[in-house]
């Protein structure tokens, strides 16, 4: 089952409403199926969905994801049925761990995030109205996680993954499960600036277990994720290059077992828009 379609768009919260809602306006435009908005590590994260489902008309809006450490099931359950009621069909609900050192910043303890996910899962199952298993999806990268996401959602939502990693997923869901991958993206014919801009925006994830012990299991070692990063990770975890390469890499994502893949333009805010318009789904 794949709600979201073939292709969308992921942008990070927290931009102004002038840049994200006009991207999310031409995405929709452009027919990419959904529009997905990053958690992060403060909670409010459904106040800018809302400014997203109230300026477009019928592109569908995920989250990717809800940090559950800044936000409750209770929380989660009341916007959901909010936004849902005004925006029929529209919401789908990512969920995810975050980090062992961003949770530490926290003060909280994240010595259990399997156990941690599941609990959360059950304290949205116990709501008087549950958000419904087929509109959440759960950020996995390892197997556990990846059985748990397939048990108790549509699927999983990883970011930063090789096709190894995508494919890893797609095992580990099953294949009745969605695969909605992020892929972030460099439109530019010189390969060695579109690699310079690249590293710049995988450098803070080189320092995260979650995401080095996912490309270690893809075959990568630790010279790889020295110095911001060889060109070999870069070339695997992005998109880069010309719009050919760019397109062939989506291909990649898609053949490994991706459902969805969510294109996250990097760089800066004006060329956003020119990308999307060059990656647009054609029939």
């Amino acid at each position: 089952m794949n709600p979201f379609g073939p292709l969308g768009v992921w942008m990070t919260r927290g931009l102004s409403a002038e840049v994200t809602l006009p991207v999310a306006r031409e995405a929709e435009r452009l027919g990419y199926g959904t529009f997905w908005l990053s958690g992060g590590r403060t909670p409010g994260v459904f106040d800018e969905v809302e400014q997203v489902l109230k300026a477009t008309e019928q592109i569908k809006v995920a989250t990717g994801i809800v940090n559950i450490w800044v936000e409750s099931p209770e929380s989660v359950t009341e916007a959901y049925l909010r936004l849902e009621q005004a925006y029929p069909g529209r919401l789908y609900v990512g969920l995810g761990i975050s980090h062992a050192p961003l949770v530490a910043d926290l003060g909280l303890d994240f010595s259990r995030p399997l156990a941690t996910t599941r609990a959360f899962l059950d304290g949205l199952d116990t709501q008087p109205t549950p958000v419904p298993v087929e509109r959440r999806i759960v950020a996995a990268l390892g197997p556990k996680m990846l059985r748990l996401a397939a048990e108790r959602s549509l699927g999983t939502h990883p970011y930063l993954v090789t096709t190894d990693n995508t494919a890893a997923a797609r095992a580990g869901t099953g294949p009745e499960g969605t695969v909605a991958a992020e892929l972030g993206v460099v439109l530019d014919p010189d390969l060695a600036a579109a690699r310079r801009q690249g590293r710049r925006a995988i450098e803070r994830y080189l320092g995260l277990p979650n995401y080095t012990n996912n490309w270690k299991r893809a075959g990568f070692t630790d010279a790889d994720l020295a110095e911001g990063g060889s060109d070999r990770l870069l070339d695997a975890v992005l998109a880069l290059g010309d719009r050919a390469a760019v397109a062939e890499r989506i291909a990649a994502q898609q053949a490994a077992g991706a459902d969805h893949v969510c294109v996250q333009v990097l760089g800066d805010a004006p060329d956003r828009i020119a990308v999307l318009r060059e990656l647009a789904p054609r029939d």
